[in-house]
């Protein structure tokens, strides 16, 4: 079943429900639609809208139709929406209500695009525009009425392209990762084959909590896997302000999160113990201690402290609903704190996985209830073979006796190459291995553990990836620097800087503010700081910076990145590993004042 909260003027209620055979019904209905509006195999359809039944139906159409869907969202930037129609050639889209006027407003660019279909109703304005830029617009309600139940449904096969899904480029144009049915569903049953392996399958009695986007590969392979297995899906509203509220209505068995909301739920739960009292302090810290000793010796997680399951821990799990078996963690690195507790409270197998668009979502994944993997990603999945590339330049050597390098990927969940781009494609696949760009260390037990980074691109924690080369050339139009190294890490949702200030915009600002500091000084200075760093965001949003991708705090270096300190290239490159080591001291002391 598919639900979502019932809303009736400003109040929101329980969850209603449609069944998965009246989401089927009315798949095949939408995709009978688009046969209508000349929409054939093979031809695109954009998706656009927050999680919720509709997205869906849409996608589900696609796929009985043997249309290939393509996810558009916004994050990519400010006119990713626009270049993913015209790259893609997008001939008809689902839009939610609140996005229809942008893609309204883009139609006069976007040729392909003749279709538009809203998530809800239009009104008669919306039909009229669309109508005068050559393309025509439905409310839900009408498409599928121009829809019938008409099963004649054209053949499909492996080799398909299910779904054109775009990331982000290091140039910060977005590129199309081609993902055919193969690979999708190869990805979905492995899913279910390592389940059935360590833990239990899902199953009709399960009830799945749909908030991460379903533009991404990650929640998709989840929610169907879903389908395949009949578990309910509940979605969220859409609105971070109720994602714990739409929680407790649901009461999920299946989440999945990325690390920034674990650390949420950590914090939270952390701030309750720490207030409720001296005696509930130490009790909980005693169970605590108690369940891990058991963990480590290796007893499964139902067998380690069952009493103080009951006792201690059950009040934890209502964080979550109080119906969680089992936590899944992907997009970034969960800290190894946060991995540890939800293990020991929360009464579910948690297991942290690893995965990119181009592997079609997780291709490693730590065991659960092997306490050991903690801290890793885990082994292989099955459809995937996994080795080590040497990368000497940055002294990994995947034959040493502590085997690091770059991680490469072989396996028939794999990408079938980036839409329009052979280059770029050739760039990353190399006689059949996906090269990751992300540098591992095999430990001891078989799992892998994931190290650094080889290319200037980076996840935050929330899951953004960041092209910090792009951002940093953006930055330096600022004219109040000189130099600027931007650093940020998956442990963390924000960016920040060291930064060479220009010494005489620098020094000009002390006259205008009567002081007298010497340079040194200055850029040790609160005030003229906080000035360098809101003239650095007021040029990154003049350059349509995204929101993740400004500076939360900034450090004033007074002596310029030098070679004697081998901070620099001779060509002026930044080396990141070396001024990592130089300033870590200071990044550190950044992020604790921006948190404070």
């Amino acid at each position: 079943m598919l639900g979502r909260r019932q809303k009736s003027d400003s109040k929101v209620g329980p969850y209603e429900w449609i069944t998965y055979q009246e989401a089927y019904d009315a798949a095949i209905r939408m995709g009978s639609a688009m046969r209508s509006r000349d929409v054939n195999p093979g031809d695109r359809c954009g998706i656009y809208g927050s999680n919720c039944p509709e997205w869906i139906i849409a996608m589900e159409a696609c796929n009985s139709y043997a249309v290939t869907y393509v996810p558009l969202y916004d994050t990519l930037g400010p006119n990713a929406v626009e270049f993913i129609i015209n790259h893609a050639e997008v001939s008809i889209a689902f839009v939610q209500d609140n996005k229809f006027p942008s893609v309204l407003s883009c139609l006069d660019r976007c040729s392909s695009l003749k279709t538009v279909v809203s998530f809800g109703n239009v009104s008669t304005t919306q039909k009229k525009e669309a109508e005068e830029l050559g393309a025509s617009c439905f409310s839900w309600e009408e498409f599928l009425q121009l829809g019938n139940m008409d099963l004649d449904l054209p053949l499909k096969n492996k080799t398909n392209i299910c779904t054109i899904m775009y990331t982000s480029g290091t140039t910060g144009e977005p590129k199309g990762v081609i993902i055919k049915n193969e690979a999708f569903m190869t990805q979905v049953l492995s899913i279910d084959q390592i389940l059935n392996l360590t833990d239990r399958v899902g199953t009709e009695d399960d009830v799945y909590f749909s908030f991460l986007p379903l533009a991404h590969v990650y929640d998709q392979i989840m929610e169907t896997y879903c389908i395949y297995k009949g578990s309910s899906i509940g979605f969220w509203q859409g609105d971070v302000r109720f994602l714990m509220e739409d929680i407790q209505a649901l009461k999920p068995t299946l989440f999945c999160a990325v690390p920034r909301v674990y650390d949420r739920v950590y914090a939270g739960i952390s701030s309750k113990i720490s207030s409720g009292g001296a005696l509930q302090s130490t009790l909980f810290q005693y169970a605590y201690n108690y369940k891990l000793g058991y963990l480590e010796k290796g007893l499964p997680q139902d067998k380690a402290a069952p009493l103080f399951d009951k006792l201690v821990f059950d009040k934890i799990k209502q964080a979550l609903g109080g119906r969680v078996r089992l936590l899944l963690s992907g997009a970034a690195p969960l800290p190894r704190h946060v991995e540890e507790f939800l293990r020991v409270t929360f009464g579910a197998t948690m297991s942290q996985g690893y995965g990119l668009t181009e592997s079609c979502g997780g291709c490693f994944t730590a065991i659960s209830n092997v306490f050991s993997m903690m801290g890793t990603i885990g082994v292989p999945m099955t459809t995937i073979e996994s080795r080590l590339e040497s990368v000497p330049e940055m002294g990994y050597d995947a034959l040493s006796s502590e085997a690091r390098g770059e991680i490469c990927l072989r396996g028939n969940t794999l990408f079938s190459g980036y839409h329009k781009h052979q280059d770029l494609t050739e760039e990353v696949m190399v006689d059949g291995w996906f090269h990751t760009g992300d540098i591992g260390e095999w430990q001891p037990n078989g799992a892998m553990k994931i190290i650094d980074r080889k290319k200037n691109i980076f996840k935050l924690s929330q899951g953004e990836y960041v092209a910090v080369e792009n951002i940093e050339n953006k930055y330096l139009q600022c004219p109040l620097i000189t130099s600027i190294w931007v650093y940020g890490n998956s442990f963390e949702s924000f960016l920040v800087a060291v930064v060479v200030p220009e010494r005489k915009a620098l020094e000009d600002w002390a006259v205008k503010h009567n002081s007298t500091d010497d340079f040194k000084s200055l850029c040790e200075n609160p005030k003229a700081r906080k000035y360098i760093l809101d003239e650095l965001n007021n040029t990154g949003q003049k350059h349509q910076l995204r929101g993740f991708e400004l500076l939360k705090a900034v450090h004033l270096e007074p002596i310029p990145f030098d070679m004697e300190r081998d901070l620099i290239t001779p060509t002026f490159k930044l080396k990141r590993p070396q001024l990592l080591k130089q300033y870590k001291e200071c990044i550190d002391q950044l992020y604790k004042e921006a948190k404070a």
